[in-house]
């Protein structure tokens, strides 16, 4: 039934521009990789991973102009599983992302599943945008504390001397209590030239509303030129006890049509539950085309008391892939 629904919704949607004054566009990303993980339970591993270096998707994204320099905008994007053809993000159909919204000189409003913007900042300062087996978000709460947010209402500044914020509520919906399962974010950037800072927060309240997660993250990118540079700093409350720390530093090093990318990420835990780490990654690329690139990395985590790496189930994992955009 789902697939029923989503090849109606991808026939109506490539069909809009011969009613309306709408520019339409279908694209989407296809990766794949061989993933061999050591360190788990079951010992050493090799499996077929898809979304490795970028999750794959197929997405639709259109505007419309509404005059006086405004315009109506929607996304819908749909995570794919290569290794067996499902969705992804728990099977939802659009659950990568699914707004609409309106933009103009005010900003721009959206309305639908998004992504957080402490999630917008953590894939800023990790080079590998969060992914691959060494994904900063492993250990940093910039991941942990939501990468997307439903029942969101956003609003995005316009950029002004290289200013700008996002400010998002995510309605929690529950009857008699809004505070119940709401999700409250927002972010400040600042850009000029080849320097980028920003700083992000994000609360959660639990489903009872009794207590919530607050997480800030801050952070700084510099592009050298030959060598960008990035360092974050995080700093998490979480339910209950829940307190930590999280750091990271990325290096990229481009030259021609390949790049070389690493992060080292260190998380302190400061309640004394053992759930401390530090994660060691190496990302190799190289471009076959403007539109496909094969990749190799490798990840290394000092302790599994929190997480693992990111497609594997153990402290060590190995990624040989290709990536197609389109």
């Amino acid at each position: 039934m789902q697939y029923k629904i989503f090849t109606a919704a991808a026939l109506s949607l490539a069909t809009l521009p011969a009613y309306a004054q709408s520019n339409v566009s279908i694209y989407g990303l296809l990766d794949s990789a061989l993933v061999m993980s050591q360190g788990g339970p079951s010992g050493t591993t090799t499996k077929l991973e898809s979304g490795v270096s970028n999750g794959s998707r197929i997405g639709f994204r259109g505007t419309e102009d509404l005059g006086n320099g405004m315009s109506a905008l929607f996304t819908l994007e749909a995570g794919l599983l290569l290794d067996t053809g499902a969705s992804d993000q728990n099977g939802t159909l659009f659950g990568r992302q699914a707004y609409t919204g309106l933009k103009g000189n005010f900003g721009a409003v959206t309305m639908g599943r998004q992504y957080t913007p402490i999630y917008n900042t953590l894939v800023q300062v990790d080079p590998f945008s969060n992914n691959y087996g060494g994904a900063a978000g492993q250990l940093m709460a910039g991941e942990k504390a939501g990468t997307r947010m439903n029942n969101t209402v956003m609003y995005a500044t316009p950029t002004l001397q290289g200013f700008s914020a996002q400010a998002a509520y995510g309605f929690g919906e529950v009857a008699g209590n809004s505070a119940k399962s709401r999700q409250i974010g927002g972010s400040v950037s600042y850009e000029a030239g080849r320097l980028l800072l920003r700083g992000a927060f994000n609360r959660t309240t639990n489903a009872t509303a009794t207590d919530s997660a607050r997480n800030v993250l801050l952070i700084a990118k510099y592009d050298f030129g030959p060598v960008i540079g990035s360092i974050g700093y995080g700093d998490n409350k979480g339910t209950g006890l829940t307190d930590s720390r999280d750091y990271i530093v990325g290096v990229t090093v481009p030259f021609g049509v390949q790049s070389l990318m690493a992060n080292a990420v260190h998380k302190t835990d400061r309640a004394n539950t053992h759930l401390g780490a530090n994660q060691l990654a190496l990302v190799y690329s190289y471009a076959l085309s403007k539109r496909t690139n094969w990749y190799m990395g490798a990840a290394k985590l000092s302790n599994t008391r929190f997480t693992t790496t990111k497609f594997g189930a153990g402290d060590t994992e190995y990624d040989l892939g290709i990536k197609h955009t389109f």
